[in-house]
């Protein structure tokens, strides 16, 4: 029988991202992760984790560096500090997981792809939307081809909301297509293409934010043999809606993060139909409209707890890449791309740049 390997881990930084995601999928998943040491220079924070996790405490990351019992890194510090930090922890030879946006930059990617080469170590970045079940099952409903050749995605991340925090701020690489954007976008890169760069439409708005970053942002992606892909991501919505929409040649697909809804015909039940130039008739004599019948099938998928599923979802992946060797689903070349349809849309829109 395999032993389970535990991977013990420093987590930097205890606010929301480092704590309330990072720490508590680490907590429920004591068989395979420990968590070692936390970095935070709030002292409460500190005496916060060593109660609750049993773990080490520093106030300053500098104090890690020596240690050699640490397998896993996870950088949960500001979004400006991502590329820095990350890449101080690749070259003293530590694996590394940063939350996103990895960095504002595809450069910067570049630059953290080669540092991790040259150390031998293992650079993950924390897109865990990839694992969403309701995302999963649509693209299981599109690879199906029940919906035929797909013509249209639909992403919306909208909501009512005033905003006055740090990610608000571009100095701090805030605003809404790098807080809440990496989750949509990566979903919408899988879909429009694995691998081709789309051609990038952008326009961006500050709504509601007190700071200088934008936090209404629409992305529209397209390309020859893919279909067109739009985000949308509104902090000005009064009638909040966070949904997918999937339009086909045989059928649709609508639905949220927890429900999903979809219908389609079957080509050989559908009503045999030419084109017909000449004018059309009724049996009546009077002017006729095109108008057929077709048999639609509806299907329907429902799942609770999505947002603790993916991360955990995740966590084992990363696990098996750290333990078992096996290749990262979400890989830093993936998230590059990202980065670079990011890069366009602040380009089309200079208010907003970084």
């Amino acid at each position: 029988m395999e032993t389970t390997r535990i991977i013990r881990v420093a987590i930097i930084g205890q606010g929301r991202s480092g704590k309330g995601i990072h720490a508590k999928l680490l907590s429920n998943m004591q068989d395979r992760y420990r968590i070692a040491a936390v970095v935070d220079g709030i002292e409460e924070r500190r005496e916060q984790a060593v109660r609750e996790f049993g773990c080490d405490a520093y106030a300053d990351q500098e104090e890690l560096y020596g240690r050699s019992d640490i397998d896993l890194i996870v950088n949960a510090t500001p979004s400006h500090m991502h590329v820095p930090v990350t890449a101080e922890f690749l070259r003293r030879g530590f694996h590394v997981l940063c939350e996103k946006p990895l960095a504002p930059a595809a450069a910067d990617v570049d630059g953290l792809i080669e540092t991790a080469e040259q150390a031998g170590k293992l650079l993950a970045v924390f897109q865990q939307s990839r694992f969403s079940p309701a995302f999963v099952r649509m693209k299981q409903v599109i690879d199906s081809g029940v919906l035929g050749r797909i013509v249209r995605i639909r992403f919306a991340n909208n909501s009512f909301a005033r905003r006055w925090d740090w990610q608000t701020l571009k100095r701090f690489n805030g605003g809404s297509l790098m807080n809440i954007g990496p989750h949509p976008l990566d979903q919408a890169l899988q879909l429009f293409d694995p691998e081709r760069m789309p051609e990038v439409a952008c326009f961006m708005d500050s709504a509601n934010s007190f700071g200088d970053a934008e936090d209404y942002v629409h992305v529209m992606l397209r390309g020859p043999g893919s279909p067109a892909v739009d985000v949308e991501i509104s902090s000005c919505h009064a009638y909040p809606s966070n949904h997918y929409e999937v339009q086909g040649t045989r059928g649709g697909l609508k639905g949220t993060f927890g429900h999903l809804n979809w219908k389609y015909f079957k080509p050989e039940e559908a009503p045999e139909q030419r084109l017909i130039v000449e004018p059309m008739f009724n049996p009546d004599g009077t002017p006729a409209a095109c108008s057929e019948t077709l048999t639609w099938h509806e299907d329907s998928w429902e799942q609770k707890n999505t947002v603790d599923s993916m991360g955990t979802a995740f966590y084992e992946m990363l696990y098996d890449a750290l333990v078992r060797g096996k290749p990262l689903e979400v890989t830093p070349q993936q998230v590059r791309r990202q980065i670079a349809v990011m890069e366009q849309c602040y380009r089309q829109n200079p208010r907003f740049a970084r």
